[in-house]
């Protein structure tokens, strides 16, 4: 069994000041064998870290589109920001990769994907998460898992950490897999490991794109 974050961030996100090295350190403390590194917008850090990183990196970028955001895993190349939905979902189909919907109903993102634009591109989507450690209120993720029982879709936790502290507190427990395909056919499988992270990273988040903007 492999435990697996499915969405994390480093430095090479705006609003988390979290260095390669020091995010490799906290996943082994944490006891994480493989992590999706979904920054915002970019596939860099996941590039490098693919190349030296002592545990399996899933390449992903978190990819704002102009009605929200979705995450796209197992990439190759970088997918540009502002394009719709379906033209987001298209271009990672064309790498062959995964189409993961995080934190959907979670009030408090304005970064969400709109929930008109949820209900248009459900068909085409591969994972949803349904824990968020980050999301506030239990409810929103709760409403994630009735969708994505409903509509048949993997449900996933993922920490979405930002800072050293966040990393670990949720993660999926799953059989060993080798490809895509057998990767979703393990996360199906999942165990699911959900531990909310403290209201205060929202706090830091929000100091760090400040003093990234000011950079």
């Amino acid at each position: 069994m492999v435990r697996v974050d499915l969405h994390t961030h480093t430095v090479y996100s705006s609003d988390s000041e979290l260095a390669l090295a020091d995010a490799v350190a906290g996943w082994q403390r944490a006891g994480i064998d493989c992590v999706a590194v979904t920054d915002h917008n970019t596939s860099a850090g996941a590039l490098a870290l693919r190349e030296w990183a002592p545990l399996r990196v899933i390449v992903g970028n978190e990819v704002r589109t102009c009605e929200g955001e979705i995450i796209g895993l197992f990439l190759q190349d970088e997918i540009a920001r502002g394009l719709t939905p379906e033209e987001t979902i298209r271009h990672i189909r064309d790498q062959e990769g995964l189409v993961m919907i995080p934190h959907p109903f979670d009030r408090f993102r304005r970064s969400r994907l709109s929930e008109e634009a949820l209900m248009r591109v459900l068909p085409q989507v591969d994972i949803m998460e349904v824990f968020n450690a980050r999301t506030a209120f239990a409810r929103d993720n709760r409403r994630a898992e009735l969708l994505a029982a409903e509509q048949g879709l993997i449900p996933v936790a993922g920490s979405d950490s930002h800072t050293a502290h966040e990393l670990g507190r949720a993660y999926v427990e799953m059989a060993d897999f080798d490809s895509p395909q057998t990767f979703l056919e393990s996360l199906r499988e999942g165990r699911l490991v959900k531990r909310r992270s403290s209201w205060l990273v929202h706090a830091s988040t929000r100091l760090t794109k400040l003093r990234s903007r000011l950079r």
